[in-house]
Formats: structure tokens, C-alpha cells, sequence
């Protein structure tokens, strides 16, 4: 076991930690975090910017829990006209700090950190488990490789719930491709808990799950149990927050009235990519140089979606990625956050990884190393202090 996935785990730290020492050394160069709220963006140390923004109210609610409310902000008439509140966060990441914070004593934040770290060492073994399915043992190294140096991949070890997210997703698509339905079905209603795009994950599980059903033609229990288990987490959250705040769709009035997020049917992204074509960033939300690497993530993605489809990937695959895009793409959000929203498409590493099989190990090596100085820079700063992460 360890002969074969040791060097994925070695690979993934490896640039991990290249990346955020570079990350850490501008984060500590700019000096701007010292002068600023420890709320936002601010603390006594460079690593203590890892737990601001978001990274504070999953604090909160670890150790506070939940106070669903909708409370309008006095004479606001604008974009923001309620306060922001816990329940706008899902369950499963604080949950898991608070855990883990119990068990080990390493307080709220140093557990944080532990439960994004090794859950980011978790998602690399799965993609690396996807891949290897398309391309052999060279492409999954590949794509574990890519994993560490994507564009918001500086999320991976910070106090947020990407890293968590990401690794029940691949697992689930790896459990869908290998029938094994009750594992998928388990995996995916977990990540429904840890945030509202997990609806893809389910999506995509329901599509896999009604195409085996139809191609076997024979009384599966296992892809009814999946598809029963797999919205649960994410509908159960939703109905909880509207029940304590007498407002069936409280958590999306919650989301538009405090923090400016809405589906708005791709409208803001057609603003912010019009108005960047003839180099203006006078559009909601505009921070230029976070915005300038989301576009660029976003025409990547473009352009490696039909490599995917060529691949043949099962539905799972397909429907997820899609759907992932299409629920980023299509949102009103602050636009700089989509390199970091649209981390978890991993599907998209599989035909690169798959290109990159072809070279050798140091060449492989030495690519991914220079990717992961320039990551600190790209994947981390610029999401943390040029932007709001």
C-alpha cells in the first residue's frame, strides 16, 4: 500500500509545500495583514490569514453552534439589506473542527487546519485513483500533481471546507465507477453537509445511478439505496435553516440579502468578461488582478472540457463537472472567488494528466515544481490579500 501510493502522497506534500512556503514568505513580505481586522484578512502571524473571512464564522459556529435568523440591516435599501449570519455556512466542516478540537486539544483553529490538510491528502489519492482509470499509474501522479498547483488551490490548506469537500466528491465519483452505490450514496449525502454545490454531486450520482438501472435491466437495490441517501444531507440543511427561520428559502434569501449571492443565469459573468475584454473593472464586486486569474481558470476550463468528453469519462464524470461549471458560471457572486468555486471541477485534470503522461518522471517533476513556486503566488496571494477568498 504504501509502495503504491507513497509517491503520491510524496508528490502532493511535496509541492504543497512549496507552494505555501512561497504563499507564506508574500503573505509575510506585504506585511498589509498585520494592520487589518483578524476577521478580515488579518492576524498577529501570516498563517493566521489561512482563518479569516470565511475561516472565522466556521469558527463561530464550532464553537457556538447555529442562530438561524434574517435580520435586516437598519435602512439599508442596496445590494446588502441583511446581516450576515452562521447559517449562510454548512454543518460539516465545523462540525468536524469542533471533533477533532475535543479529541486532540489543538483549539479551534490549529483542528481546522488539521481536518483541511489531511482531507487535501485524501482528495490527491482519489484523483490520483480517478485518473489512474483513464491513463495508468503516469496520469494519476499527473493529476495529484495538478491538484496541488491548480489555480485556487491555496484553499487546500487553509481553514475552509474546500479540502473536505473535494475529497467526498472524488471518493463518491470513485465509489459510482466502481459499484459500489452504498459508499457513493454515504459519501455524497456527507458532502451535501459541507456546501450547497454538493447538488451537482447528487445530480450527477442520480444520472450514473438511473443508467446502470437501465443498462443492467435487473432489480439493483444498490443505486435506489444511493439515490434515496444522497440528498438528504443537503435538503435536510436547507429545510432545518427555513424551519428556525420561518422562511422556506431562508437560506438563499440569506445568501442574496447578505452577502450579494444569487443565480442570476451567468448575467454577472457576461458583465465581468465583457467589461475585462476592453480593460475596464467597473463591474460588481471588481478586484482586477483576483479577477484576471478566474478568467483565465474559466477559458481553461473551456478549453479542457472537450478534451474530457473525448475521453469517454462515465457520466458521473461528466454530469458533475458540467453541472459544477454551470452553477459557478451562473451565479452572482465576487468574481475573483472562481478559480477557488471551481477547484473542485478535478474531472478537468484527467485529459491534461493524461498529456502529461508521456513525459518523463524528472521532466513531470520539474514542471509541477515550477508551477508550485508561481501556485503561492497565483493560487494563494491573490485569493487571500489581493481579493476577498
Amino acid at each position: 500500500m504504501a509502495r503504491y501510493y507513497g509517491p503520491v502522497l510524496a508528490l502532493y506534500g511535496v509541492l504543497k509545500l512549496i507552494g505555501f512556503a512561497v504563499f507564506m514568505y508574500l503573505l509575510d513580505s506585504d506585511g498589509g495583514f498585520r494592520t487589518r481586522n483578524p476577521r478580515f484578512g488579518g492576524g498577529a502571524h501570516a498563517w493566521d490569514v489561512l482563518a479569516t473571512w470565511d475561516g472565522w464564522w466556521y469558527q463561530q459556529i464550532a464553537a457556538h453552534g447555529y442562530d438561524p435568523a434574517l435580520v435586516r440591516v437598519h435602512g439599508a435599501t442596496g445590494l446588502i439589506t441583511l446581516e450576515g449570519n452562521s447559517a449562510a455556512f454548512f454543518p460539516l466542516y465545523p462540525a468536524t473542527m469542533r471533533l477533532v478540537s475535543d479529541g486532540t486539544g489543538l483549539g479551534l483553529y490549529g483542528s481546522g487546519m488539521l481536518v483541511s490538510v489531511v482531507a487535501s491528502f485524501a482528495a490527491a489519492l482519489g484523483i490520483y485513483a480517478v485518473t489512474a482509470r483513464f491513463g495508468g499509474r503516469r496520469a494519476g501522479l499527473a493529476a495529484a500533481g495538478l491538484w496541488a498547483v491548480w489555480p485556487g488551490s491555496g484553499m487546500e490548506w487553509s481553514a475552509y471546507s474546500e479540502s473536505l469537500y473535494i475529497a467526498l466528491a472524488v471518493w463518491a465519483c470513485h465509489a459510482v465507477m466502481t459499484d459500489r452505490w452504498l459508499t457513493a450514496g454515504v459519501l455524497t449525502f456527507a458532502a451535501g453537509l459541507n456546501r450547497p454545490t454538493a447538488v451537482a454531486l447528487i445530480a450527477a450520482l442520480i444520472v450514473a445511478a438511473l443508467q446502470t438501472l437501465h443498462r443492467r435491466r435487473e432489480n439493483l437495490a444498490g443505486p435506489w439505496i444511493a439515490m434515496a441517501i444522497a440528498p438528504l444531507g443537503l435538503v435536510g440543511y436547507l429545510l432545518w435553516v427555513g424551519n428556525r427561520m420561518g422562511n422556506l428559502v431562508g437560506y438563499f434569501a440569506l445568501q442574496k440579502g447578505a452577502w450579494g449571492h444569487t443565480f442570476d443565469y451567468g448575467k454577472q459573468t457576461a458583465d465581468v468578461f465583457s467589461s475585462m475584454a476592453v480593460g475596464r473593472f467597473d463591474y460588481l464586486f471588481a478586484f482586477p488582478f483576483e479577477d484576471t486569474i478566474a478568467v483565465i481558470t474559466v477559458l481553461l476550463a473551456a478549453l479542457l472540457i472537450p478534451l474530457l468528453i473525448r475521453l469517454r469519462p462515465p457520466a458521473v464524470l461528466t454530469v458533475y463537472t458540467l453541472l459544477t461549471l454551470a452553477l459557478v458560471l451562473g451565479s452572482q457572486q465576487i468574481f475573483g472567488n472562481v478559480s477557488r468555486y471551481l477547484l473542485p471541477c478535478f474531472p478537468l485534470f484527467i485529459p491534461l494528466a493524461v498529456k502529461l503522461r508521456t513525459l518523463g518522471l524528472p521532466t513531470l517533476c520539474l514542471l509541477l515544481g515550477i508551477a508550485a513556486v508561481a501556485s503561492g503566488s497565483y493560487a494563494g496571494y491573490v485569493l487571500f490579500e489581493a481579493g476577498v477568498p
